[in-house]
Formats: C-alpha cells, sequence, structure tokens
C-alpha cells in the first residue's frame, strides 16, 4: 500500500514534464557532442540560448555569443523534411520564344490611324524677329537676359511741348543766334561770303609797294561762284600784276572742291586769258591748300600752288605761315616768266583779331625768282630776291 502512493505521488510530480515533451520523439543522441556542464554554473533554462546562464544571459552578447548552443540540440530534428529550393511559380508556364534582351516593340505598330490628325508648328509661319532681340543675349555688347530698346513711335507726350523747346532754358534771344547759326553754316541755301585775305603794304629796300588778294563766293553747299583776284604794285606805279578769275566751284567731299573757269590777266601786257583747273579745300592737320593749272590763250601753260596754316597762339592771336610757288612749262618771254620752278614765296604774318571779320597784321615776306626768270628780272633791273615787312589787314564778311 505504501509502495502504491509513493508510486501515484511520482507520477502526479511527473505528469507535468511528461506533457511538455509530449509530441516529441524519443530522446535521440545529439550529433555532436555536448560539453558537459560546470557543476558549478547554473543551468539556463530551457529556450535560453546556449552559453546564457543566470543573469549573465541578460549581458550584452560578447565573445561567448559564437559558442551558442542549438536551442533545439537534443531534438530530433530527423522527422522534418528536407528543405527543398524554392519552386519557380512560373515554372510550366509558356513565355514564348522573344529573348528578353529584345527592345520592347511599339505597341500601336501596325495599326492603322488614317483619321489622327498631324500635329503642325502652331507658331508656323509667324515672324518673331524680337525672339532674340528680347533676350539681349543676341546683340553684341548687351548683357544677357537685357531687351533692346522697344522701337516704337515715340509718345503723344513728346510731341506736346513746345516748338522751341530750348528758348525755356537758355532764353529766346540766345536760342535765335544758336538758330541763325545753324542756318547759315549748315542750312541747304544759298549764301555768300567775301574775304580779303592780304590788303598789306609791303615795305623793301627802296621799293615800296601794295598787294592785295581777295576772294568771294556765292552759291550753296555743293556748287558755288567763286571770284579771285590778286593785284601787286609800287606805289606810284602802276600793277606789275593785276589778275581775276571766275571759277566753277563743285564740293568733291566735305574737304575739298575741284574748281574750273577762266582767268584774265590785266597785267602785265599784254594781257592774256587763261582757262582755270585746280582744287581748293582744307588738308590734313587744317592745311588750308589751293592749287590750279592754268593754260593761255597762247597755249602756254603755268601752275601755281599756295598753302597757308593757321597756328592759334590765344583765341584771337594767330600765326599764319603761307608759302606760294608758281612753274611754267615753257618760256614766255614777253611777260617775264622762265620754264620751271619761276617764283617762290614764303611769308609769315601775325595778326590778331579785333572781332572775327576784321584783323590787323603785321609780317615778313621773302621772294625769289628761279632760273630764266630771274635771268628776265635782271634785264629789267629788278631785285631777284629780297625781303619785306608787311602790315595790313584781313576781313570779311
Amino acid at each position: 500500500m505504501t509502495r502504491t502512493l509513493i508510486l501515484l505521488t511520482a507520477t502526479a510530480f511527473a505528469a507535468p514534464a511528461l506533457a511538455q515533451h509530449s509530441g516529441h520523439a524519443p530522446s535521440t543522441p545529439a550529433t555532436t557532442k555536448e560539453k558537459p556542464a560546470d557543476p558549478g554554473v547554473p543551468t539556463a533554462p530551457h529556450g535560453a540560448p546556449a552559453g546564457a546562464t543566470g543573469s549573465s544571459a541578460q549581458s550584452p552578447a560578447g565573445p561567448a555569443m559564437s559558442e551558442q548552443a542549438d536551442p533545439h540540440a537534443g531534438h530530433d530534428m530527423q522527422a522534418s523534411p528536407p528543405a527543398s529550393p524554392i519552386a519557380d511559380p512560373h515554372a510550366g508556364h509558356q513565355t514564348g520564344t522573344q529573348p528578353s534582351s529584345q527592345p520592347a516593340s511599339d505597341p500601336h505598330a501596325g495599326h492603322d490611324m488614317p483619321d489622327m490628325p498631324t500635329q503642325t508648328d502652331p507658331h508656323a509661319g509667324h515672324a518673331m524677329p524680337s525672339s532674340e532681340a528680347d533676350t539681349g543675349s543676341a546683340a553684341p555688347g548687351h548683357e544677357p537676359g537685357v531687351p533692346d530698346p522697344p522701337v516704337e513711335p515715340p509718345p503723344a507726350a513728346a510731341l506736346s511741348g513746345p516748338r522751341n523747346a530750348a528758348d525755356a532754358v537758355y532764353g529766346p534771344e540766345a536760342m535765335a543766334d544758336a538758330r541763325e547759326i545753324a542756318r547759315r553754316e549748315h542750312g541747304d541755301i544759298i549764301t555768300y561770303n567775301v574775304l580779303i585775305d592780304q590788303l598789306e603794304a609791303r615795305v623793301t629796300n627802296a621799293r615800296d609797294g601794295y598787294f592785295i588778294n581777295a576772294q568771294g563766293w556765292y552759291g550753296g553747299d555743293i556748287d558755288r561762284l567763286w571770284v579771285k583776284t590778286e593785284i601787286e604794285s609800287d606805289f606810284g606805279r602802276k600793277p606789275e600784276q593785276a589778275e581775276v578769275q571766275l571759277l566753277w566751284s563743285h564740293a568733291l567731299d566735305p574737304w575739298f572742291n575741284l574748281q574750273t573757269g577762266v582767268r584774265y590777266d590785266f597785267e602785265p601786257s599784254p594781257s592774256r586769258a587763261h582757262l582755270v583747273a585746280g582744287i581748293q579745300g582744307l588738308a590734313p592737320y587744317w592745311f588750308e591748300v589751293d592749287g590750279a593749272f592754268f593754260l593761255s590763250e597762247k597755249g602756254d601753260v603755268t601752275a601755281r600752288f599756295e598753302a597757308e596754316y593757321d597756328q592759334r597762339i590765344t583765341q584771337r592771336l594767330i600765326l599764319q605761315p603761307r608759302a606760294e610757288i608758281d612753274f611754267a612749262l615753257q618760256d614766255v618771254p614777253e611777260i617775264g616768266v622762265g620754264s620751271g620752278l619761276s617764283k617762290a614765296e614764303i611769308g609769315l604774318r601775325l595778326r590778331y583779331e579785333l572781332v572775327r571779320e576784321f584783323a590787323p597784321y603785321i609780317g615778313i615776306e621773302y621772294n625769289e625768282t628761279f632760273g630764266d626768270t630771274a635771268k628776265f628780272e635782271r634785264a629789267e633791273n629788278g631785285d631777284v630776291s629780297h625781303f619785306s615787312f608787311v602790315f595790313g589787314v584781313r576781313a570779311w564778311f
């Protein structure tokens, strides 16, 4: 009886343990031999990682984690079916013979779409000349993004002011003078000018005389009628030289004019007429030049070249060097002219403009005759070279 009670009691305490392992196969020897547990170390509960014992199971994993034991160690795993590779879900499906590397074809290829309208450029045929100008990048010198000024007519307010708005700033009288200067100097109008370039007395050794050089023109900016004259003589004698030229002048450019016409010599005697062709104008560096060829009624050909330059010392004091040289193609004994370089005059005059239109001056003049002209001069008991002190006035109106 006593044995029966002990057996029943043991069975009652062993029932839970047996129930925990119910379903498990009978104990199977492990494939690896486990190291027997240290009797001094508490045994980890079932299910805890191998090697974790007591409080050490809560500590961070350390080198000992590489020795974690299989939680299923001791369990019989033979009953588990072997792991098989994952089967292809499309295995057995027919995917066709098209290789995967072939590019996708147009899904609409082969479809007939005759009614679909063709898209055209909505701006085709539109002129957009300001597209580049608006960006500013195409215009040279413009910063990118800065548009060009708009090309539009002026606003109405710009035309609503007074006719001469500058009168309100500078006064009507000042602007009237300015408009008159602009009209006289820049307008396409008929006007005139008379210039007495040299009206002077010449004081020479035992020979005092006078000289007049004047010219005038009448016409417009392009075509003008010119009159030139030179008169030279000693005081108390008839003129040694007196000539008048009547020329038609045509502007070749803003600086030079072509002049053609006639010249008549009253003196020296006998008088004669010439055809004239020449150039007069303003050369570079502001040299005033005047050159002409003369063909006389006798067939004589002569030439003359003049140049002068106004060097302004002040606004009113002006130093003017001047030169004139004469040439002849042949000897003309009856008027005392030899072939080649016949005569040269070099002068230097200092004038003071009391007003722009009137300026007295003083200066010196040197005359020289050459070649056969000097020979003819000696035959007449004349001077082939001499200095002169000159004084006179220069005027224009």
